[in-house]
């Protein structure tokens, strides 16, 4: 009987702290007050997430490049890239086109790099 007691706190416990989406490799190693900057962190994400299309020389239909500074800060400012993986998948205009929503770690770290006004 006292086995059966402990079993839903053992059942809540997993809950709690046994499951994740996330995977090593789509976290970010960084924090509120870390400094997202485009050198050490996006163009990682750009690199990894986007650039299959998005390279120098666009493929797939995409109509603009994501490999330097300038075009991703250009895409944040000008073209909704934050609003386009933030949809859910399969939304009109949902980013990345055919693959799986980002994790929102690396979607939080676009949105504090745009908030601490792009730092390089």
């Amino acid at each position: 009987m006292n086995k059966l007691k402990k079993l839903p706190l053992l059942v809540i416990v997993l809950a709690i702290f046994g499951c994740t989406n996330d995977s090593d490799s789509d976290l970010l190693k960084t924090s509120e007050n870390e400094n997202i900057t485009y050198t050490e962190v996006i163009k990682t994400i750009m690199d990894q997430k986007c650039n299959s299309c998005h390279g120098a020389t666009p493929s797939n239909g995409a109509p603009m490049s994501l490999n330097t500074y300038e075009t991703v800060k250009e895409a944040v400012l000008n073209r909704g890239l934050i609003e386009r993986i933030s949809l859910v998948e399969g939304q009109s205009g949902f980013m990345p086109l055919g693959g799986s929503k980002l994790p929102q770690t690396q979607i939080d770290a676009i949105i504090q790099w745009q908030n601490d006004d792009f730092p390089l």
